[in-house]
């Protein structure tokens, strides 16, 4: 059996190459020295839950980008369920498709469980927020969805306060 990974404050964030839900390639190494990343595994697109958290992170997208963060949702599913979610939804963060678990072992958040006598993985809902340095300074495992945006919106706000470097936005991202 292997032992999971969990991620503390102050760790460099495991870096990954993901495709979005039109099949583009996100690399997490692309935003450092330059965003913020809010990073978030959720377990299923079209979920209730699922939902709510991936609406309200794109209802406070502008809230994020004048932060000088970006945030990006990581599950299971594929780019093609990816773009069905997003447009059904009006989301406009960005999603990474992460369908061997590769990513969401990486960062401890990938479980196995025994549903009718099969074994399947399944991600636990959890949060990172890294630095523009790629560092973590914050690990949420198993977050509750409802009003959690608010919360994350309040840890990033700290971080870019007490970051002298991290002015927000350049001109040309306003």
């Amino acid at each position: 059996m292997v032992t999971p990974v969990t991620l503390r404050a102050g760790q460099p964030a495991p870096l990954f190459s993901l495709p979005d839900a039109d099949m583009a390639p996100v690399q997490l190494a692309g935003f450092r020295g330059k965003k913020n990343v809010v990073l978030y595994f959720y377990p299923k697109d079209g979920t209730p839950a699922c939902t709510l958290q991936a609406t309200e992170f794109t209802d406070h997208e502008d809230e994020f980008t004048r932060l000088n963060c970006v945030v990006i949702g990581v599950s299971p599913d594929d780019c093609l369920s990816h773009a069905e979610f997003r447009d059904a939804n009006g989301v406009s963060i960005c999603l990474l498709a992460d369908p061997e678990g590769e990513v969401s072992r990486k960062y401890g958040v990938w479980e196995e469980r025994e549903t009718h006598g099969q074994r399947k993985g399944c991600v636990l809902r959890s949060t990172f927020i890294i630095d523009r340095k790629g560092l973590l300074r914050q690990a949420l495992y198993g977050v509750n969805p409802k009003g959690h945006t608010a919360e994350v919106l309040d840890l990033v706000r700290r971080i870019v306060k007490s970051d002298p470097g991290d002015k927000g936005p350049s001109p040309a991202v306003r």
